[in-house]
């Protein structure tokens, strides 16, 4: 199909979507990105109990709070199994050769709207300062890949976590191709588990919508063109570390077999316009173990400057950070007492790229304590956190969408878990897949 080749010059590629067949039970089907909250077992419990043995991406997915439990390779092996019973058991649809636009309507009244679909890893780059059409935005860490990689390889199926930001102000890729598509029957639609709001999506398959889609791609690329004559056409939002995944999983198995194609080339993401209104830009936060956070707060004005001020609650020191740019708020338990405490800043440099070498130096320095570092979604997990003995949560300010692909460009990617895409229960959820190897 020459549409195919068309839009694979904007590294898209056209995937045969696999569903379940019984669409009243995606509830239970669709689970959250398996890499929020890597700190809260109870969440993962109550998953659990919701899902039990009902076909669920839980069981093809892995929590990243079991990343180091004793039975991950057990884990591991049931996921490839589970996998490969789905499709002998005929459980998907295949909905054919197709996009899927996506309506997510979220817990805290946010709409935002999507568009699935497969990249071309060969026009994916995770180092910095690539030329690629599809660039990380966070450092990319090595000994993050190998796990996932582990499940990805020989894997019978994908399923997306991966959500890829579009710099489009006029609204025309992702929002206008919805308008366009509402008219049809919904694709399906379900509410989302653990009060996470719910979503719609409507099935993009036609001729005309192939063609407004590469039209639009072309208008961006050239809307998107860099200072060096690359073109910046999409970055990554969330799933930096399994879009590497995938690329290393290609990168491999292409040398291995001398293959110029294959369904491992390609990537199932999701599209989401960076101006939609519905899509906020959070923060990640930090949290630091079995050191004392006193220590920390000392060392971190050392190292950055500015003053320290104590808040009375926590309603102050968020009200103190997230109305700056350039302010951290430290939560730890000090001889009993829960302390609240601003590390007041003045900075052009985004916040978190100031903050995290200086994290990494401490933690070097004090390697033998054995701390560790860990990266939050919502202020909540903040505070609930940071009251416990011997942990210190850091809370981070906001970031600007309206400097963040010109900066991704100059500056090259961002430090690593530097911020998220909404709240936690705001995540993708695993709902769509494709085949990967037979």
């Amino acid at each position: 199909m020459s549409k195919k080749k068309n839009l694979q010059k904007y590294g898209i590629a056209i995937p045969s979507i696999l569903l379940p067949k019984d669409k009243s039970k995606l509830k239970s089907w669709s689970v959250i990105a398996c890499d929020q909250y890597t700190q809260d077992a109870a969440y993962w419990q109550n998953v659990e109990n919701f899902v039990g043995d009902a076909p669920s991406s839980l069981h093809i997915t892995l929590p990243e709070i079991y990343l180091n439990a004793s039975d991950k390779n057990e884990r591991i092996a049931s996921i490839k199994s589970t996998m490969k019973k789905y499709i002998d058991e005929k459980l998907f649809e295949d909905e054919g050769d197709a996009f899927v636009y996506i309506e997510r309507k979220t817990a805290y009244g946010r709409k935002r709207s999507g568009l699935v679909l497969a990249v071309d890893l060969e026009c994916y780059e995770w180092k910095p300062f690539s030329q690629s059409l599809i660039r990380a935005t966070e450092a990319t860490i090595l000994d993050r890949i190998p796990p996932r990689k582990e499940i990805r390889q020989n894997a019978a199926i994908e399923t997306p976590h991966i959500m890829l930001l579009v710099d489009d102000p006029e609204k025309k890729l992702v929002e206008k191709l919805g308008e366009k598509t509402q008219t049809e029957a919904p694709l399906y639609q379900t509410d989302l588990m653990m009060d996470s709001g719910s979503i719609t999506a409507w099935k993009i398959h036609t001729e005309k919508q192939f063609t407004y889609i590469e039209e639009t791609l072309a208008e961006l690329a050239q809307q998107n063109k860099q200072k060096d004559g690359s073109v910046f056409l999409f970055a990554v939002g969330d799933g930096n570390h399994s879009l590497a995944t995938a690329k290393a999983v290609w990168d491999s198995y292409k040398t291995e077999q001398n293959l110029s194609d294959h369904p491992a080339r390609y990537a199932l993401v999701e599209i989401v316009n960076i101006y939609d209104a519905g899509l906020t830009f959070e923060p990640i936060h930090r949290v630091i173990f079995d050191i004392d956070g006193k220590e920390l707060l000392a060392f971190c004005q050392k190292e950055l400057g500015g003053e320290i001020l104590f808040c009375e609650n926590e309603a102050e020191l968020t009200e103190a950070v997230e109305s700056s740019s350039s302010n951290f708020g430290f939560v730890y338990n000090h001889e009993g007492k829960i302390c609240y405490a601003l590390l007041k800043n003045k900075s052009e440099t985004l916040a978190v790229s100031r903050l995290q070498p200086v994290l990494d130096n401490y933690l070097e320095i004090h390697a033998e304590k054995n701390p560790e570092i860990d990266y939050i979604h919502g202020n909540d997990e903040v505070f609930r956190l940071g009251g416990k003995n011997a942990a210190t949560s850091i809370l981070l300010p906001p970031i600007a969408k309206d400097s963040f692909f010109s900066s991704i460009s100059n500056n090259g990617p961002l430090p690593r878990k530097s911020f998220s895409m909404g709240e936690a229960s705001e995540k993708r959820f695993y709902m769509e897949c494709r085949k990967l190897f037979s």
